[in-house]
């Protein structure tokens, strides 16, 4: 028996459905093939939450140290593509800046701030495109203000993100990535260079350079800026789509404004900004129903476990007073759960929390209808909202 006949739904599953609308697909994957062998993307998905928590926290079977890696290819090795003892000596040095209360007492001032100018310079028009004139730029502006880097605006680390993101992309299509990653990975890498040599930089890059080697931080901070623009970008975008297109929901939380960290975990669990996680088998073993071989690709499908009817009952329903809400894996699990996972979810309810208050008529634009998309990073193209 061929691995297609093994797993027919897997076998008729496409990469295409699975950017445009993947819930129903991979709720019946979730109920009848939890691990499916997919011939368009040459590996396997995994899609109930208890065997992607199994995949996510043992990377000794399970790794991201692959030759395959992506990111790896263009910014080099990074707490992002390395297991172990390695992972650990490139995590650590950057920990400390991202603990609840170091977030909160470092961060929240400077977030309050932009995101009330980004939405004093809005105001006035009465409607917008929230995603490319509010959480882009706030995600941009905060990541700039973390890393700290000599000399960069948040319009040079816009730019070095759009180029070191396309090329990530075309070699995960299986594309030539171009010049444009390299040299603009070469410009990050001379500005963390310089932000190190200024040993009275307030960068919490002159920290990790005392543990690790320019490189290793140049990569790293690349990962940072990469996560910190990406998925915070889309956390807030969709939220704002959750949140605005369902009015009771909506209503709850003006009425009761300690609900806003509920509707944030809601929108993290609908609709993570980043739908899967990758690894590689490093031995053949058995998980749910699928003999894994060893150098198999395993997809983790965060976007189908976050919807797991065994731990969250109705989960295809946006309920701010969700009371395990929380246990969404938007942000990963195990040794590679997202580092600024605190500061995302600070930035996202800031701004929520600022919208709603200064523009208390703000709604979707009925027009101009918003809709998720997107088969590794999910987030509606663009966001029209009036008020």
């Amino acid at each position: 028996m061929s691995t297609v006949d093994a797993f027919p739904l897997g076998a008729s599953t496409t990469l295409a459905e699975l950017a445009r609308d993947p819930h129903p697909r991979l709720a019946r994957l979730r109920a009848d093939e939890p691990v499916s062998w997919l011939p368009e993307l040459s590996g396997w998905l995994v899609t109930r939450r208890d065997l992607a928590l199994d995949v996510m926290r043992d990377s000794a079977t399970f790794t991201v140290d692959d030759l395959r890696f992506s990111t790896a290819q263009v910014v080099g090795p990074s707490m992002l593509s390395l297991d172990g003892a390695a992972h650990t000596r490139h995590r650590e040095p950057f920990a400390a800046p991202f603990r609840p209360r170091e977030v909160h007492d470092g961060f929240a001032a400077f977030i309050e701030r932009e995101t009330d100018r980004l939405i004093t310079a809005l105001e006035p028009s009465g409607a917008a495109e929230l995603r490319r004139t509010f959480a882009g730029p706030l995600a941009v502006a905060v990541v700039t203000e973390a890393l700290g880097l000599a000399g960069a605006t948040t319009d040079t680390v816009l730019a070095w993100y759009d180029a070191i993101v396309r090329s990530v992309s075309a070699i995960t299509e299986g594309l030539e990535a171009g010049p444009a990653g390299a040299a603009a990975y070469a410009e990050l890498r001379a500005a963390v260079e310089a932000t190190v040599a200024d040993r009275h930089a307030s960068s919490l890059l002159v920290s990790a350079a005392g543990r690790l080697t320019p490189p290793e931080v140049a990569s790293n901070a690349a990962v940072l800026m990469f996560g910190g623009i990406e998925t915070t970008e889309a956390m807030i975008t969709n939220a704002l789509l959750h949140l605005l297109g369902d009015p009771g929901q909506l209503a709850l939380v003006r009425a009761d404004p300690t609900l806003l960290d509920g509707a944030v975990e809601e929108s993290l669990r609908l609709e993570p900004g980043a739908a899967v996680v990758d690894r590689y088998a490093t031995r053949d073993t058995v998980l749910g129903p699928a003999a894994v071989r060893r150098g198999d690709l395993v997809t983790v499908s965060l976007t189908g476990a976050n919807r797991d009817p065994a731990v969250f009952p109705d989960p295809d329903r946006f309920d701010v007073r969700r009371g395990n809400a929380r246990l969404q894996l938007a942000f990963a699990h195990g040794p590679h759960h997202c580092l600024a996972a605190h500061l995302a979810r600070l930035e996202t309810r800031i701004a929520l929390q600022r919208l709603l208050e200064r523009l208390p008529a703000l709604r979707l634009d009925p027009e101009r209808p918003a809709a998720p998309h997107g088969l590794v990073f999910r987030k509606p193209s663009s966001l029209h909202v009036r008020w």
